[in-house]
Order: C-alpha cells, then sequence, then structure tokens
C-alpha cells in the first residue's frame, strides 16, 4: 500500500484515515511503516491529529514509538495515553530502555510510575536503577535466552520456541550452571548444524567474552565493536549472568558519548539541541566563554607589550592574526585525534609514545611548508628577506608548539583521571594564541634591528 508513496504522501493518507474514523485503514499503514516512520509521522503531524494517531495505534506499535521519542516526547505521549493505558506500555517496553527514561525523571514520578506497573516488571527496573548510571548493568537487557550445560541441542530449540516472543535478540544462548554462572555460549547457527541429541556443553564455546555490570558502558561499547558481536552478557562479581547488553543499545551509547565530547570540545559544557531556548543555550555557554575572555586577556597584554615592535614594523601586524588563527586550528585538530583516540581504543604508553612523536613530525612537516609559502610571500609583498624569515619561522615554532599542545594537553588529563573532553577547542586555541603571540614577537623583537 506505502510501497511507492513518499512520507508526506504517506501523512496524508493517514490524516484522511483519521479523519474519516477508518482504524482499519490506518492499521494497514502503520503494518508497513518501521518504528522510526512512525516516530515521523506522529512528529510532522499536526497537533490537533495526534492524539488520535495515538489512540489508533496497538499496545505493541505504542511500545515501538516510545523507544524512538526523546524524554519530553515520552512525557507527552504518556499524559495523552492515561494512566492505564501509559502502563501496559511501560510493562512492554524493554527493561533498559524504561530504566534509562525513569532515571531521567524527578524521583515522585519515577515512583508513580513504577507503582502503576506490573510488579514483576517494576521490581526489574528499580534493580536496574540500583546499578550506576553509564556502566553496563544500567544499560543491559533481562530478556534474553539462556540455557543450562545438561541440555541437548534439541532441549535448547524448545526452549527458543517458547521463548521467541520474550527475546531481543536470538543470535545467541547463553549456557549457565546449576548455581546461574556464566560457563559457555551458543550461537543459532551451532543449533542448526548440531545434531539434536547433541549436549550444550560439548558444542558451546566455554570461553565467553563478557562485562561486569560496574564496566562502564564505553568499555562495553569497545568490546562489542572489536568482536562484532550483536550483544554481549554481562554477569555480577560471582559470576553469575546478570543481563545481555544489546548493539542497538551500544549504538545509542556511542552517540550519547559522542554527543557529550562535541559539546565538551565547543565548550558549552551541557546539551544544546535545535530545541533549545535561546536564554537557556547562553546560560549553558557562558561560564567557559567568560573564562576564555580572561584568558584572552593575556594575549591583548602580549600585544600591548610589544607596541614599540609593531609602531616599528607595521607589517607585523598583517601577518600576527594569520599565525594566531593557524596556531589554534592545527591544535585543535590534534585535540580532536587524541580524543577520539582514546575514545576507541585504550593507549599503552608505548602508543602514547608514538602519537606524540607522531605528532610532533606531524608539526613540522606542516610547519616547515606553510613556513616557506610564507616566507615567500613576505618577501614578495614587502621586499624584505628578513621580515619573510621572522614570520617564516615564527608559523613553523608556533604550528609544531600547537600541534605538542593539543595532543599533550589531553593526555595529561586522562592520565589524571579527568575527562580529556574538557580540553576544549577554544581552551587549546586560546592557549596557542599566547604561545603563538610570544614566539612570534619575541623573533621579531630580536631582529628589529635588520627590519627597520
Amino acid at each position: 500500500m506505502t510501497m511507492n508513496m513518499t512520507e508526506n504522501e504517506i501523512q496524508l493518507a493517514i490524516i484522511q484515515t483519521l479523519q474519516e474514523g477508518k482504524k482499519r485503514a490506518f492499521q494497514e499503514i502503520m503494518d508497513e511503516l518501521q518504528p522510526y516512520d512512525m516516530y515521523w509521522q506522529y512528529n510532522e503531524l499536526p497537533r490537533k491529529h495526534k492524539h488520535k494517531y495515538l489512540s489508533y495505534l496497538s499496545l505493541r506499535q505504542l511500545t515501538e514509538l516510545m523507544n524512538e521519542l526523546d524524554l519530553d516526547g515520552r512525557q507527552d505521549v504518556l499524559q495523552k495515553l492515561g494512566v492505564e493505558r501509559s502502563t501496559k506500555v511501560l510493562d512492554l517496553m524493554e527493561n533498559d530502555e524504561l530504566a534509562s527514561f525513569l532515571s531521567e525523571l524527578d524521583e515522585d514520578k519515577m515512583e508513580e510510575l513504577l507503582y502503576e506497573m506490573k510488579d514483576e516488571e517494576s521490581e526489574v527496573v528499580q534493580s536496574l536503577l540500583e546499578y550506576p548510571a553509564e556502566t553496563a548493568g544500567r544499560i543491559m537487557n533481562n530478556r534474553y535466552v539462556w540455557i543450562e550445560k545438561h541440555y541437548t541441542i534439541g532441549d535448547a530449540v524448545e526452549k527458543l520456541k517458547d521463548f521467541v516472543e520474550y527475546a531481543e535478540y536470538l543470535n545467541y544462548l547463553y549456557v549457565i550452571d546449576e548455581e546461574k554462572k556464566l560457563v559457555g555460549v551458543v550461537s543459532y547457527r551451532d543449533l542448526l548444524l548440531g545434531d539434536a541429541t547433541d549436549k550444550i556443553e560439548d558444542v558451546m564455546y566455554s570461553r565467553v567474552v563478557k562485562v561486569d555490570v560496574n564496566t562502564d558502558q564505553e568499555e562495553a561499547a569497545k568490546i562489542i565493536s572489536r568482536y562484532d558481536f550483536v550483544s554481549l552478557p554481562v554477569i555480577e562479581e560471582d559470576e553469575t549472568l546478570a543481563g545481555v547488553i544489546t548493539v542497538d543499545d551500544l549504538i545509542d551509547v556511542v552517540i550519547q558519548e559522542a554527543n557529550e565530547d562535541i559539546e565538551k570540545l565547543s565548550a558549552s559544557g551541557k546539551d544544546i539541541d535545535f530545541n533549545t531556548k535561546a536564554f537557556t543555550a547562553a546560560f549553558r555557554r557562558l561560564p567557559w566563554l567568560v573564562i576564555l575572555l580572561f584568558v584572552g586577556l593575556v594575549s591583548g597584554g602580549i600585544i600591548s607589550g610589544f607596541e614599540e615592535t609593531l609602531d616599528a614594523v607595521v607589517a607585523l601586524a598583517f601577518f600576527m592574526p594569520m599565525i594566531a588563527g593557524m596556531t589554534g586550528n592545527t591544535g585543535t585538530q590534534s585535540l580532536a585525534v587524541v580524543v577520539r583516540g582514546l575514545v576507541s581504543e585504550d593507549l599503552t604508553l608505548s602508543q602514547v609514545v608514538r602519537l606524540i612523536f607522531r605528532e610532533l613530525r606531524v608539526g613540522i612537516l606542516i610547519g616547515i611548508a606553510c613556513g616557506i609559502l610564507i616566507t615567500i610571500i613576505a618577501y614578495f609583498w614587502q621586499g624584505d628577506m628578513t621580515l619573510g624569515l621572522v614570520v617564516g619561522s615564527s608559523l613553523l615554532l608556533t604550528l609544531i608548539i600547537g600541534t605538542l599542545a593539543g595532543t599533550i594537553i589531553p593526555l595529561i588529563l586522562y592520565k589524571l583521571k579527568a575527562d580529556p573532553a574538557i580540553a576544549s577547542g577554544p581552551l587549546i586555541t586560546t592557549i596557542n594564541d599566547i604561545l603563538s603571540l610570544l614566539i612570534y614577537f619575541g623573533i621579531a623583537t630580536a631582529f628589529l634591528v635588520n627590519l627597520t
């Protein structure tokens, strides 16, 4: 029905079914939409149709819609659904997704929703909320299929059939012993290729890649990326199986962590998106910018201190913004490389040393190329080789120092257990501005006699 229709044509068809009260026709459209498409249609729908749109969705479809919405959108939908229907939807949501949602609410609202849910589901979600934020325990899902090691492949297949609607992923079956400790893993492929009478403990992989409930979610993301898994078992301290993290949850984690790093690199510090109000966005950015304003005054003080040099050779002022800008830019580029590297892997001492020397070579090569170019430009523009050498050598040194600053500062912060992303682009740029001005005017002052 919707195969050759555009999103706007689908929306017009949805509005028509809502206006005419054709619930069956509405469901035929919804059955062909992916959860994201369902969310897009709801989000773009005129406000007057939203309530009826929600009332026509099944509980399963509402659950899928909830998984796509942000915090404000979820709260709005729950309010429109009413207590009875909203609690049914919450009961159907994946427990990790629900725990993430409830953790963002105020305590009274969270307790109210948990009280209305089924006792079994409520208890599971509350147990997830007891784990620290941004850990494997907080984002794991308890809807997975486990089997005991004494099972046969036939027994495992029968259990799979019984729990096919329960488990989020059926790619792997996790094997436990009598004490519910994780002892192995079997893939769905192993079950298909094996004989029904084969013992699970004979075909399982006993060397299981797993994480502890207190493992940082970023570390879990690195592991699942490293091994190309679609899910990862999570264990308690006593090796008992606690839950499973799935790849879609970790994609959300990677996006979340990347957004946080971008916010820190841009010195906004907190979440700012398209919907953030102007006053809120300004308030969140202001503290860092005020700090940078005072740090920037140091640059003004340096320029003022070399006023006599500038008066003697006015042409120096022309090249000053260029040197400061290029130095700040190369420092920020190095910072981005380091932050990205720290997010994707655990750097060893040898890797750190290799990275520093690599960035040093990069700074030297860039500095030589740009230094020679600006020397030639300065010479032909002013007809003064000394001016060209002053500008060229200054640019060479500042690009080397800027690259090293952008590399070493985040590594030092990482070593001090601080988030390296807080060494934000503007901060690195400001520091490099100060260093570049000192080098530039220092060299110019040393050659002042030759310049004048």
